[in-house]
């Protein structure tokens, strides 16, 4: 059988994992009874409810007798690194860019990894029935990118389809009312421009590791593009690893890949992509060879940790109420479980305590795996993400991204002010009629904690994309904490009516009558920029006395609703945010009041 390995690759939100589901609608994978879920691909919860995509996924669809394996890509700046190393597994990729945004920070990101990787794109304009949409500007702006990353001449021709993935249509034609239903003019690009795999099947066996996946079965196994030869269940073959060293192991299990089943398969040739298992500590860049014939292919790059949170048990008053994974040691495992499969991930324990440092690519990336092990029952306490800071020929230096935002030019004062305040450095800035387009570069640190901002400042309206782009000299100044101060609990107990009235107008209350509360808790927000111990516990004193009030009913504001991404923006570097299956609390790192404020006077 003919066969094409391709990615999917784009700016996070412009329908990668939706075109995907058409992609395997279309090809005649599934029967006519089965039914087929809205973005399938994201088959983590997570995934599914916030609509992004976390980790690369394989897929495979027969078409005109060709077998298409299609790796669907993170188009978040925090996963980029697999789309790197995907690019090592493919002959060709789709770059999809919306109708109506055009191409964005990450179009730029992921279509250079293509290029470097020398992987032919075919150009595919999304939600060409959105309104507004402008699919020849977008087409422009693609052949703008390609000309401004040093695309080879031949890469300038590429070939475009229009599609609305929502809606099941696509056309080689950019007026809207071409579009008919079915992906065939995608299908017949693929097998026009993408070439075949180049193999050799008959020489030795070589096949390197591009991603990881676990089974607790199995263990860690490697996914990889066999480059050459064939790979047999129960072969004896080596493994090249990064250190110079070869380690011979036995194949356990071999996984093949057909539409959104993983299989397990007997045996797999050149050009095939499978997961091996056999190997517990396989690595990414380890090359799986004939024992008679090791050859190591050069090592992939992996992204290094940008930001880094500490992770402890948690320590609150009010711990084991609702977890039942609260030990040190199911904690450690967890999170030891979680980079048998990123490599992104680094996990260090702090000596002789029950605090780890995990270090990440981003919010998100940190964010995602402490909602996934508060969702499996675990209870511990975090710290606010700080930036990795690397020494480079002798002088500290601090990451540094690319930041583009769309906002309506209503905010674009507003919007600027507080990006000046976080060091932003202004590259260009672009209006039409209604919106402003601004491109900056901002230091990681200023970044954190101003999402939630942004989204206040341009009450929902605003579009924000960020990616990495280099280490530069550290800036001394205090960037990104929060300027204002907060209420912090003085007591133990139910927080009353009664004395919620009395403390909410002095700011924000992030609590409602009856929640349980501990010294140390913060449970609003001060008007001003120093924090102010209140007490939300106190009940009104009873005598016997008839007031001429006493039927009148307390009214209340409603408190603000944080999430667990609002959490870990807030808090600053004094504060923890407490994490339990069922709640967030944002608390100080000394929950007594009279310890905490002998601290702050000898810190100011």
């Amino acid at each position: 059988m003919n066969l094409r390995n391709i990615a999917i690759i784009a700016h996070v939100d412009h329908g990668k994992t939706t075109l995907v589901n058409q992609l395997l609608k279309y090809s005649g994978t599934f029967r006519g009874n089965e039914k087929l879920e809205d973005r399938a691909m994201d088959s983590n919860d997570i995934e599914r409810e916030r609509g992004i995509t976390i980790l690369a996924k394989t897929t495979s669809v027969i078409y005109k007798d060709t077998k298409i394996n299609i790796l669907d890509t993170p188009g978040h700046a925090d996963f980029g690194g697999e789309v790197e190393r995907i690019m090592r597994m493919v002959d060709g990729c789709l770059l999809l860019v919306d109708a109506f945004e055009g191409t964005m920070p990450q179009t730029r990101f992921v279509l250079k990894k293509a290029i470097e990787a020398n992987v032919k794109p075919i150009v595919i304009i999304n939600k060409i029935d959105r309104p507004n949409a402008n699919p020849q500007k977008a087409v422009d702006e693609v052949l703008s990118l390609f000309i401004e990353l040093g695309a080879p001449d031949s890469y300038l021709d590429f070939k475009v389809a229009y599609t609305s993935a929502l809606n099941g249509t696509s056309s080689l034609s950019s007026n809207p009312l071409n579009q008919k239903e079915g992906m065939d003019p995608i299908f017949d690009l693929i097998l026009e421009e993408i070439p075949a795999p180049k193999v050799e099947i008959n020489a030795p066996l070589q096949v390197q590791m591009c991603l990881l996946d676990y089974n607790d079965y199995v263990g860690r196994m490697g996914i990889g593009r066999i480059q050459k030869g064939t790979i047999h269940v129960n072969d004896l073959v080596s493994c090249a690893r990064l250190d110079g060293s070869t380690k011979q192991f036995k194949v356990l299990k071999l996984i093949g890949y057909q539409g959104l089943k993983k299989v397990e398969i007997n045996e797999a040739s050149a050009g095939e992509i499978c997961a091996i298992a056999g190997l517990p500590d396989i690595y990414v860049g380890e090359t799986i060879c004939d024992p008679n014939n090791i050859e190591a292919l050069p090592p992939l790059h992996i992204d290094e940790p940008t930001l880094q949170m500490t992770f402890g048990t948690n320590t609150s008053p009010l711990s084991g109420k609702d977890g039942k994974l609260l030990t040190a040691r199911k904690i450690e495992e967890r999170l030891f479980k979680e980079r048998e499969k990123d490599v992104s991930l680094k996990v260090e324990r702090v000596p002789n305590s029950e605090t780890w440092i995990v270090s990440g690519r981003g919010e998100l990336h940190l964010g995602i795996l402490i909602e996934n092990m508060r969702r499996e029952g675990f209870e511990l306490e975090v710290s606010r993400p700080k930036v990795i800071i690397k020494e480079i020929d002798g002088i500290k230096c601090e990451p540094y991204e690319d930041l583009s935002i769309e906002v309506p030019n209503d905010f674009v004062g507003d919007i600027m002010t507080s990006i000046g305040s976080r060091e932003g450095e202004l590259i260009d800035m672009n209006s039409d009629d209604s919106n402003t387009k601004i491109n900056y570069i901002i230091p990681s640190r200023g970044l954190i904690g101003f999402i939630t901002n942004f989204l206040t400042l341009t009450k929902g309206y605003g579009i924000i994309s960020h990616t990495f782009k280099e280490y530069r000299p550290c800036k001394d100044k205090n960037i990104g904490e929060r300027q204002i101060g907060v209420l912090v609990a003085t007591e133990k107990g139910n927080a009353t009516p009664y004395a919620l009235e009395h403390v909410e107008d002095r700011g924000i209350m992030f609590i409602a009558p009856q929640t349980e509360v501990y010294e140390g808790m913060i449970v609003g927000e001060n008007k001003y920029d120093i924090d102010l111990a209140v007490n939300v516990c106190q009940t009104k004193n009873l005598t016997n006395q008839r007031s001429a009030n006493k039927d009148q009913t307390v009214v209340l504001k409603t408190p603000r609703k944080m999430t667990l991404e609002a959490c870990l923006d807030y808090i600053n570097s004094d504060e923890l945010v407490e994490i339990t299956p069922t709640t967030y609390r944002m608390r100080k790192k000394i929950l007594n009041t009279a310890e905490r404020k002998k601290w702050e006077a000898r810190n100011k």
